[in-house]
């Protein structure tokens, strides 16, 4: 299983800047090993973000996107202790689920 995601949300007047480092190879398809066989494809194709248990994004990622994606977003109208969830679900059916808690900025 991968690493859990990075998750920061700062609160700053009604804003909420979030921040997601989520960990991950992503694999694009398209490398050779040292043999010259094809990797695998294997990359994160769906991202479901939510705040207070209701989705706020979603995000289909692709083979393009690098090596342990970083997310970052503002949402308007939330409060110190508000709760940031994560999912998503890769090419293998992997699935990862995160929650952070907003903070106060500064």
């Amino acid at each position: 299983m991968t690493e859990p995601t990075r998750i920061r949300a700062q609160l700053s007047g009604d804003k909420i800047t979030v921040r997601m480092l989520m960990t991950h190879e992503m694999e694009s398809g398209q490398r050779k090993d040292a043999a010259g066989k094809l990797i695998a494809a294997w990359f994160i194709q769906e991202v479901v973000v939510t705040h207070n248990g209701k989705r706020v994004l979603t995000a289909q990622f692709g083979p393009a996107v690098s090596k342990n994606p970083f997310l970052q977003f503002v949402l308007k109208g939330g409060k110190v202790g508000d709760r940031i969830g994560i999912s998503w679900v890769d090419t293998r059916g992997e699935r990862r689920t995160d929650e952070g808690v907003v903070a106060a900025s500064g």
